[in-house]
């Protein structure tokens, strides 16, 4: 898999997959987040870090509909968990409608949203994006 880590230019495309997800799309462009494209021979997902220090939100996890099933998702996972240990991570933190069961199977654990870092729970995913009764995940790299 290649992963390309995406220009400015190119958050309007990630920005369509997200939505078309109905998953947050609204806060791309601000600071502290930096997002990657995947391939294997096509597009295959996108997904992203938001953050600065050692406890980061895992964001915007998407694989193209046509692609699920076949362990993408966990490749893309391993992926971004490796860019974020080279960044000197030690915690990524995530919230999901959807899909903690998938995450929990890759050593995410349920954790108490009140317990989340000041800067995780300052987040416009915890503060606005994601609704209160998302599931909020951790793990410790």
């Amino acid at each position: 898999m290649t992963v390309t880590r995406l220009e400015a230019s190119e958050l309007a495309g990630l920005a369509s997959f997200l939505e078309d997800a109905n998953l947050p799309s609204a806060d791309l462009t601000e600071p502290a987040r930096v997002f990657f494209r995947f391939d294997a021979d096509t597009l295959v997902g996108y997904g992203g870090l938001e953050g600065e220090g050692a406890d980061r939100l895992l964001r915007s996890i998407v694989v193209l509909a046509d692609r699920r099933g076949a362990g993408i998702g966990r490749a893309l996972i391993a992926a971004l968990e490796q860019e974020a240990r080279e960044l000197g991570v030690q915690r990524l933190h995530l919230l999901t409608t959807t899909a903690a069961p998938f995450f929990s199977t890759m050593g995410y654990a349920p954790s108490d949203r009140h317990a989340a870092p000041p800067a995780i729970a300052a987040s416009r995913e915890f503060t606005s994006l994601c609704p209160a009764s998302a599931a909020y995940l951790v793990k410790a790299l």
